[in-house]
C-alpha cells in the first residue's frame, strides 16, 4: 500500500497511513463512564427526587434500547461477525448500549443508557448529593455555600455533574463517536451517530431540565446557554475524533470517518471564530492548523485534543453566551432538534 497521511487543509482531509505500528494507550482519551454494577443504584433511586425527569427518559429512545436493541438484525449481525453470543452479555455492546446493575449476587442488564449511564453509578455519592443541609432543608432553600460543597462533595465520590457543558459534551460523544476500531473495522457499526451535534441532541426528546422554569416544566435551555453548548459541543467532538484518528491502525472505515468527522468539526468551529475573534477558541484552532494526523504520531494527535479539551473546559466555565449573539445564525434551529 503506498504511503499516504491525513492532513487538515481548509475543510478537506486526504486520509493515509505511513506505518501498520499500533498506537500507545492516550491519556486523556474518551471513554464511557466506568460504571461498577454494585455502585449501580438503578433509576428508581433517582427517582425519589427525580420523578419528572425520570418519566421524561421514559421516552427516549436511551431508555427504549433495553426492549428494542438486541432484537434488531442489525445489533444481531455485528455481534455474529465480532463472536460474541449475545448483544446483552458482553463488555463492548453493554458499555453504551445498557446498565448493569449487582442484584443478589448477580450482575443483570437492568435498563438501557440511564441516569447513572451518564452521571456516574450512584452508591458513593447519591445521598451527598441529595443533602440540601440538614432537616427541613430543600433545593430552593439551601444556602449557596452548601450548594457548591454539596457538589463538590458529590463529584469528588463518583458524581458527573453537568454543571459543566464540556463534561456534558465529552460523555456523549465518549459513545457518541464509537470509539472502537474493532467494533467499527470488523463489526460493521457505524462509526459514530450521523449528525450528532450538542445542541439538536439534547435539547429535544432526551432533554431534562425540570430544576429550570416553573415547577413541572421542563425548560428549554436559554438562548446564552445554548450558544456555549454549541462552540463547547464542537470542541468536545473535535476532540473525539482526534483521539480516534489517533487509534487507527489501518486505513478502513474507522480511521477515514474519524478524519472526515474532525474536518467537519473543525470547519464548523473556524465558522464560529470568524464571527466571534475569541482568543480562547483561537487556543484550540492553532492546535490543529499545522497537525498532520499519521499512524505512529498519535502523541502529537492527542496532545492537540488535550489543548482542544482544556480550551473546551475554558470555554464552557468563562464564557458568556450573551455575549455571543453573532453566532446565532450557526445555531441548529428547534424544527432540527431530535425528537
Amino acid at each position: 500500500m503506498p504511503n499516504t497521511r491525513i492532513e487538515f487543509a481548509a475543510a478537506a482531509v486526504v486520509f493515509a497511513l505511513l506505518s501498520q505500528a499500533g498506537a500507545e494507550p492516550i491519556r486523556g482519551d474518551l471513554k464511557p463512564l466506568a460504571c461498577d454494577p454494585a455502585k449501580v443504584l438503578g433509576a428508581e433511586s433517582c427517582a425519589r427526587c427525580h420523578q419528572a425527569e425520570v418519566n421524561q427518559w421514559r421516552s427516549t429512545p436511551h431508555y427504549q434500547t433495553f426492549d428494542t436493541l438486541h432484537r434488531t438484525p442489525e445489533a444481531k449481525a455485528i455481534a455474529q461477525r465480532l463472536g460474541l453470543r449475545s448483544v446483552k452479555r458482553n463488555d463492548t455492546c453493554v458499555q453504551c448500549h445498557y446498565t448493569r446493575s449487582e442484584q443478589r449476587g448477580r450482575v443483570r442488564v437492568v435498563s438501557g443508557v440511564s441516569c447513572e449511564s451518564c452521571h456516574g453509578p450512584g452508591k458513593d455519592w447519591l445521598e451527598l448529593h441529595a443533602d440540601y443541609g440538614g432537616s427541613g432543608v430543600n433545593k430552593r432553600t439551601e444556602t449557596a455555600e452548601h450548594r457548591t460543597a454539596r457538589r463538590e462533595a458529590s463529584i469528588a465520590a463518583g458524581m458527573n455533574n453537568p454543571a459543566n457543558l464540556y463534561l456534558i459534551a465529552r460523555q456523549c460523544l465518549a459513545c457518541h463517536t464509537t470509539p472502537n476500531e474493532e467494533l467499527v473495522n470488523v463489526g460493521g457499526h457505524n462509526a459514530g451517530s450521523a449528525g450528532f451535534e450538542l445542541v439538536a441532541w439534547s435539547q429535544g426528546r432526551v432533554r431534562h431540565n425540570f430544576q429550570r422554569g416553573a415547577a413541572g416544566e421542563n425548560a428549554p435551555s436559554s438562548l446564552a446557554r445554548v450558544r456555549v453548548m454549541y462552540v463547547v459541543g464542537a470542541l468536545a467532538d473535535l476532540e473525539a475524533s482526534l483521539r480516534a484518528v489517533a487509534k487507527a491502525t489501518s486505513a478502513d472505515t474507522f480511521g477515514r470517518a474519524a478524519a472526515t468527522r474532525a474536518a467537519v468539526v473543525k470547519q464548523r468551529l473556524w465558522e464560529v471564530q470568524r464571527k466571534i475573534d475569541s482568543p480562547v477558541l483561537r487556543d484550540a484552532l492553532d492546535a490543529v492548523s499545522e497537525l498532520t494526523l499519521t499512524l505512529g504520531n498519535a502523541d502529537a494527535i492527542n496532545g492537540a485534543a488535550d489543548q482542544i479539551g482544556r480550551v473546551a473546559f475554558r470555554f464552557a466555565e468563562g464564557v458568556d453566551g450573551a455575549r455571543l449573539a453573532a453566532i446565532d445564525p450557526l445555531l441548529p434551529p428547534p424544527s432540527t432538534y431530535k425528537y
